[in-house]
C-alpha cells in the first residue's frame, strides 16, 4: 500500500472536503462532501483521496502507508 497524497488530522469525526488546499482555491476542487470518520479512526475523500484522521482515534500516529483505503461509506 502507498500513503495517501495529503493527510489533515482534525478533531471532529465528521468533515467537510472541497479539495482545496495549498492555495487551490476550493473553486478548483471538487463539489463540497461531507464525510464521516467511523471507528478506525479515519476516512478518505473519494475525490481527492485526501486522508482525514481523527486526533487522538485509532489511526493517529499510525503509519497511514499501512492501512487499508477507506472512503465514506466502506465497511472494513
Amino acid at each position: 500500500m502507498i500513503a495517501p497524497p495529503e493527510i489533515t488530522r482534525v478533531t471532529s469525526a465528521r468533515v467537510a472536503c472541497d479539495g482545496a488546499h495549498d492555495g487551490l482555491p476550493a473553486a478548483l476542487g471538487h463539489p463540497r462532501v461531507w464525510l464521516q470518520i467511523d471507528e478506525h479512526g479515519y476516512v478518505d475523500c473519494g475525490y481527492c483521496d485526501r486522508r482525514f484522521v481523527l486526533i487522538g482515534g485509532p489511526a493517529d500516529g499510525v503509519d497511514q502507508a499501512t492501512l487499508p483505503d477507506i472512503s465514506e461509506g466502506a465497511s472494513n
